[in-house]
């Protein structure tokens, strides 16, 4: 029970730590503590992930539910969540009962991992290391999300992406194969209709030229 308690007690530090380095608004550990409802649900669900693993009936559902009322975001007991993952803002967030997160993942307010019916058993997607999902993203169904994945905000996700992209739109399309920046930068992503339609644009001005030369 020590040893449990001691891994506890380090992980919240990382998850206070990981506050620090992704938010420039954090200012003192007393204001991260009192004020940053990620780190709120994020601990409440530690402790309830722990009882639903002992095979506590109910009260790890009810943890989850209280949590939910207090922060806004919604962690389902069963979700497994690796190490220094920071939920930025957090109002609205949605993780069902079969997500699975890796380490030093971060997503934003308002985003559902989340599943596409009422199928059993791995329903909900799975992220790998270092992922971003920006603000008001879905991703949807039993689907695997690479290392290095950069989800742009209200993007549509519904299919599996590789590793080190970045994805954008409804339903979501690969815009970038390699991610060479270590954040999300949203205001730079390229947008993949507008991007078509350019194409489009071009086809049609180069074929235009070709009928006025005949």
């Amino acid at each position: 029970m020590i040893e449990i308690i001691k891994r506890g007690i380090t992980k919240v530090k990382e998850d206070i730590k990981v506050i620090y380095d992704k938010d420039p608004a954090a200012n003192n550990l007393l204001e991260v503590i009192l004020c940053y409802p990620g780190l709120h649900a994020l601990t409440a669900y530690r402790l309830a992930h722990r009882l639903y693993k002992w095979h506590i009936p109910l009260i790890p559902r009810i943890i989850s539910y209280i949590t939910r009322i207090i922060t806004g975001i919604e962690i389902h007991p069963a979700a497994k969540i690796g190490r220094r993952f920071f939920i930025d803002h957090g109002e609205g967030v949605v993780i069902g009962e079969t997500a699975e997160i890796g380490d030093d993942v971060l997503i934003y307010q308002q985003v559902t991992l989340g599943g596409t019916g009422k199928d059993h058993g791995k329903r909900h997607p799975t992220l790998g290391n270092n992922v971003i999902v920006g603000a008001g993203a879905k991703v949807l169904g039993n689907i695997t999300l690479g290392d290095n994945v950069r989800v742009g905000a209200g993007s549509v996700v519904i299919e599996d992406v590789p590793e080190s992209a970045t994805i954008v739109g409804v339903p979501g399309k690969i815009t970038k194969q390699k991610v060479m920046s270590e954040t999300l930068m949203h205001n730079r992503i390229p947008d993949p209709v507008t991007c078509e339609l350019n194409r489009l644009k071009y086809e049609l001005q180069e074929l235009k030229e070709k009928i006025e030369r005949n």
